[in-house]
Order: C-alpha cells, then structure tokens, then sequence
C-alpha cells in the first residue's frame, strides 16, 4: 500500500481486480438499492464501482481510521452522486452502526459487498459478516464475496499457498479460508450459495443469498 500527498491511499491488487469484479457486479446485483462495502479500505473499489453502478447507491464502511480518511479523499477527489462516506463498521460488532444510524433515504440495502477482508482477519469477522448479512438484507438480497479460497482443504494454486504463509506469519489467526467453512457458515445464517465465478490471480467471487 503506498500513500498519495493527501489522505488517499493505494492498494496494488486494485487495479487488477476491479475491472473483472465489477463485471460479476453487474451481473449478480439487484436493479436497483443501496449496495453496503464492508471494509471498504482505501476507497479505490468504491469511487471506481460508483459511477459505473449508477443505479445504486454505494454505502461504504471500515473500522479504520486512517482508512476511513483515505475514503473521505477518495470521494473528494472523484466526487460521484451515488457514493456515500464510510460508516464505522466492524464486521465483529453484534449491531452494526448500518442498523442504527443510516439515513432513511440510503434504505433498502438489497446487497453487502465484501473485497479481500476474511483472510486478512480472524474467523469471528467472517462469522460476524454473515450475522450482518442475515440481520440487514431483505429476502433475496445478495452477500458478494471476493478473495483466495481452499476447496476441498487444499489450495487451489502454489500462489495462494505461499500468501497463506505470509498472512499466518503475520498472524496465526489470518490465512487463507477453506470454501466449504464459508458456505456452512453462510448458510447457518440462512443466507444460500448461489453462485462461484473464477476470477484472475486464483481469486473466486462467492454469491450468496438471503433466503425468504
């Protein structure tokens, strides 16, 4: 991650990845609603989604500080109707602050959108994302997942082995998840797979839904 001369930070894998994400984005989202990003990080998927997702508003979140700063320069310096600043979110919290202090205007969140977060920290924020998800959306709203995964107990490229390492040797509670973990987690928050896109650099885009 490398800083700008204001607020704005930059992540490397965004520019690669948010091309290929939006595309999934655009297919699996409803027409229309708010679209909530959990740990939205430095802000570059959101001012790149917002203008293209038009028809949505963009609510972005992240626990944060510095990253919630770097948001706030993002929107200012790519200024897009549709894109609202971060709300403090930690994914772990029991209520999230989208249940108590968002605007009426920003209401139905119809998806939650989530880039690279659960592998870069501990399971509870997995467990605590699927909660959210299950408290906020409607019936058949849509939980968007990005990142590596293991399929089966086993990584699926010696690339995603190697980031397992590195992300364990920062911290044992980090690591690359296993698919089938996810998915049970999700659907004991009654939220149902519906569909796995392939994506570039052994990444997968996991969908699901908020069964009625």
């Amino acid at each position: 991650m490398k800083k700008s001369s204001d607020a704005r930070l930059y992540a490397y894998a965004t520019q690669r990845n948010r091309q290929p994400i939006l595309e999934v984005l655009l297919q699996v989202l409803p027409p229309n609603g708010t679209v909530l990003e959990i740990a939205s990080g430095t802000g570059e998927h959101a001012v790149f989604f917002a203008p293209q997702l038009n028809k949505h508003k963009w609510l972005t979140s992240e626990p944060n500080p510095q990253l919630r700063a770097s948001i706030n320069a993002w929107y200012q310096h790519n200024p897009t109707d549709n894109f609202y600043p971060p709300l403090n979110i930690d994914a772990r919290d029991p209520v999230w602050s989208a249940e108590t202090q968002i605007d009426p205007d920003l209401l139905p969140i119809i998806a939650i959108v989530n880039i690279n977060m659960i592998h870069i920290s501990d399971w509870s924020a997995c467990l605590g994302l699927m909660a959210g998800a299950s408290r906020i959306l409607p019936a058949e709203g849509i939980l968007y997942l990005y990142g590596p995964f293991k399929q089966g107990g086993k990584h699926t490229a010696p690339s995603n082995e190697a980031f397992d390492r590195n992300l364990k040797m920062q911290n044992p509670d980090w690591g690359v998840r296993d698919l089938e973990d996810t998915i049970a987690a999700a659907n004991e928050q009654n939220l149902k797979l519906k569909k796995i896109y392939q994506m570039p650099a052994n990444n997968i885009s996991v969908i699901f839904e908020r069964c009625k």
